[in-house]
């Protein structure tokens, strides 16, 4: 099990197939998504790789924060996420992962908060399709109707689609391909849509569902920031499968 990554959400575009056709996709960005900290078997229970991205102002970091950053030799950052991985399948601690952590023509699930849309009836929220526009309903068109029995069960159930809060929520949506790689920039296009709004984050991870490709690399592509031979930015490595 590789590691996932933390993009932003750019928008949505299209991009054309050789035969011109148009393939819709949306843009994810990797900003300086670097490896933070471990979390080891010995000593958390579990192994994986914890993850940050965007630049955050020294003022809004805690100091147990900035502590924790300096350690690691990483520059504050705004989001930061865990994800589990095989033992064998730890980065180094301050690598920055590369958009090239993927291949053109896999498969990746994609993890973001939804729209968030405020309180939304039932034909809105759960598709519903209303009641009849004539013959006995005079202004309640768009209600849901009957939330229960009355004598048996004499209640509503939990869990029963009414109107209420719609959006804002955790989504994943499983196996988007990745139609293309932008490496000198940093763009992820996955093909369809992601949940989330424009310049949210976004959770991306090996699809669970569908083989990992063997030219995908293992255990990662990245490149290590302020390297020893001068500062520089550093050699991109990761072994192939």
């Amino acid at each position: 099990m590789r590691s996932g990554v933390i993009a932003q959400k750019l928008g949505m575009t299209r991009v054309f197939t050789g035969a011109g056709e148009h393939v819709p996709v949306t843009v994810l960005k990797l900003d300086g998504c670097q490896v933070v900290a471990h979390r080891t078997k010995d000593r958390n229970g579990y192994t994986a790789v914890q993850l940050g991205i965007g630049h955050a102002k020294v003022k809004n970091v805690s100091k147990a924060e900035r502590g924790r950053f300096a350690v690691a030799k990483v520059e504050p950052k705004l989001k930061l996420a865990e994800f589990r991985v095989e033992e064998d399948a730890l980065l180094p601690v301050g690598a920055e992962i590369t958009a090239d952590h993927f291949v053109v023509g896999q498969f990746v699930d994609v993890t973001g908060t939804s729209t968030g849309k405020g309180f939304a009836g039932a034909m809105k929220r759960w598709n519903f399709g209303g009641l009849r526009a004539t013959h006995g309903v005079s202004i309640s068109h768009r209600s849901h109707g009957s939330t229960g029995g009355r004598q048996d069960p004499g209640k509503t159930f939990k869990n029963k689609k009414m109107a209420g809060h719609l959006g804002a929520e955790r989504v994943t949506t499983l196996n988007l391909r990745v139609v293309e790689l932008d490496i000198e920039r940093g763009l992820i296009l996955v093909e369809g849509a992601v949940p989330g709004t424009s310049g949210g984050w976004i959770y991306v991870r090996d699809a669970v569902k569908k083989a990992l490709p063997k030219e995908a690399p293992k255990p990662g592509k990245y490149r290590m920031i302020g390297a020893a031979s001068g500062g520089a930015a550093g050699e991109e490595t990761g072994a192939s499968a």
